[in-house]
């Protein structure tokens, strides 16, 4: 079986750090700095959304776990149910290349959310409508992204752990942007109904 190098291993590390510091840390701190709100608006009742929110930080934190790991104690990712047809340096490479591409997708949407960017349902405070950028192609860009990066961890480490990683983020984001959906549907009314309407949900 072929090994994942030390080298593979730290770079994994280093990305899955930067990812995690700016999808999360930066734009939340941004956000709080310039209008005082607090954008971490997930819940931890026993509501459906509460479920979901607990389900994706389950999702974030095993990624994380796994990518520390494998720079600490790379032997042990052979206990992991490697799969062997999916390791190949053609598909790893395809693997970094999303995982690159959709962090700067992901970091474009978010900026162009601006103070609008939030964790979560926010149920407060009112929020603008953003239709730019990644948004006049897709009206859930920042999931999209999450998404292509999840994919693109599983091809770059192929195993039963990062394919249960990317198969429950699947299902949790698909029902999370519904449920954002219903809600902007709500906070927005008709502005929103003629958004669904000109732009995918995805792409």
């Amino acid at each position: 079986m072929p090994e994942f190098s030390s080298t593979q291993a730290a770079l994994l590390l280093a990305y899955s750090l930067l990812y995690f510091l700016i999808a999360f840390v930066w734009r939340s701190v941004t956000v709080w700095r310039t209008t005082g709100i607090n954008p971490v608006v997930l819940t931890y009742d026993d509501s459906a959304y509460g479920y979901i929110g607990r389900g994706m930080r389950g999702v974030l934190l095993t990624w994380l776990a796994l990518a520390v790991m494998a720079a600490a104690v790379p032997q042990m990712l052979r206990w992991l149910g490697p799969i062997l047809p999916v390791i190949r340096p053609e598909i790893s490479a395809l693997g970094w290349g999303l995982l690159l591409c959709s962090l700067a997708w992901i970091a474009a949407a978010q900026s162009a959310m601006g103070s609008s960017w939030r964790v979560g349902i926010d149920r407060a405070n009112q929020t603008a409508l953003i239709r730019r950028g990644p948004f006049a192609l897709s009206r859930n860009p920042i999931f999209l992204g999450m998404r292509l990066n999840l994919l693109g961890l599983f091809l770059v480490l192929p195993n039963a752990v990062t394919l249960g990683v990317l198969v429950a983020g699947e299902l949790l984001m698909q029902v999370q942007v519904r449920l954002e959906e219903q809600h902007l549907s709500q906070m927005h009314g008709q502005e929103y109904a003629e958004y669904r309407q000109q732009v995918p949900r995805w792409l």
